[in-house]
């Protein structure tokens, strides 16, 4: 450990986010090797002497992105923007996120501000159904639930492709008691959000639909963030959780006119886990309805090429 505040955990269970995959097939800017992982369960090791809330033996969440939980950033629920670190520090994404920061497949991993930075995994929660807390959980709530708050009778369409935060989305609106509508995406991810609650529409995307109050874009395609914001009604909120590395239109014209609130970019990870964990407790969510596979960790690198649906790896 470099500092007092520090702890050594040793993560437990793995999950693979969405733009994991895209940096295994080359289509983001993160050229290897480097450390990865960045979405995990994980048992405490040892604890610097100024870490109060914590011990060895202790199950934790461990957030994607560093954060110190004192600055102003993060006094006001921005840890994703903490000023005390570099910007982008983030787990397992190598130069988009700084090296040294290292990633969550390997046998221990230094976590800095550690009883700001931890969350204690609740009692009898598994660690495999909640390894995504860390990032695509958190992600996929705060596109629905704090919106949800101010319309609770209100409808959400989430725009979908294969990334399963949209299916993450899709529960959490449920398990909030939303009605939920799915349009896109391929067969399985149609079967899945159907399973989940969803009414599915068309596989592909119309230019419009609704209107909703509430729209999700988890397309990461031109067409399906078109959908997603011509589908939001007067005063509604859209959130694009998707990765664009080119320009894309939007239609500024009717966004202006209907007064909607577009959101993008990444979630503050650290302050919407106990809301993410608050529902599974409550019995509300099951995330491991979503993950596809479980593998061991000595499977891991070939498992990561393999699989398309969400996978989580484990030292069980």
């Amino acid at each position: 450990m470099r500092h007092s505040g520090d702890a050594l955990v040793r993560p437990l269970a793995v999950a693979i986010c969405d733009l994991d995959r895209m940096i295994v097939r080359g289509a983001a800017p993160a050229r290897g090797p480097f450390p990865f992982g960045h979405e995990c369960v994980a048992e405490v090791v040892e604890v610097g002497d100024e870490v109060c809330g914590f011990a060895p033996g202790d199950r934790v969440i461990v957030p994607f992105q560093i954060s110190c939980g004192s600055c102003s950033a993060c006094r006001r629920g921005r840890t994703g923007h903490c000023a005390t670190v570099p910007r982008m520090s983030m787990y397992g994404l190598g130069p988009l996120s700084g090296a040294e920061w290292g990633g969550f497949l390997s046998d221990l991993v230094r976590v800095p501000y550690a009883d700001h930075m931890l969350f204690r995994l609740p009692e009898g929660v598994d660690p495999v159904a909640v390894a995504s807390a860390s990032d695509n959980l958190v992600d996929a709530w705060r596109t629905v639930a704090p919106h949800l708050r101010d319309e609770p009778a209100g409808s959400v369409l989430v725009v979908g492709s294969n990334a399963a935060i949209g299916l993450y989305a899709v529960a959490i609106a449920r398990a909030l008691g939303a009605t939920v509508d799915w349009v896109g995406g391929s067969d399985r991810q149609r079967g899945a959000a159907e399973r989940l609650g969803a009414r599915v529409l068309d596989p592909a995307f119309p230019e419009r639909l609704g209107p909703y109050p509430i729209t999700v874009d988890a397309s990461n395609h031109p067409d399906g963030l078109g959908c997603a914001i011509r589908s939001t009604g007067p005063d509604g909120v859209c959130t694009s959780i998707g990765i664009y590395f080119t320009a894309q239109e939007l239609p500024l014209l009717e966004m202006y006119s209907k007064g909607i609130h577009f959101y993008t970019g990444r979630v503050h990870a650290r302050p919407a886990i106990p809301d993410v964990l608050d529902l599974v407790v409550a019995k509300k969510l099951r995330p491991e309805t979503v993950t596809g596979a479980v593998v061991d960790w000595d499977d891991a690198a070939e498992a990561i090429t393999e699989h398309s649906t969400k996978l989580v790896i484990t030292r069980r």
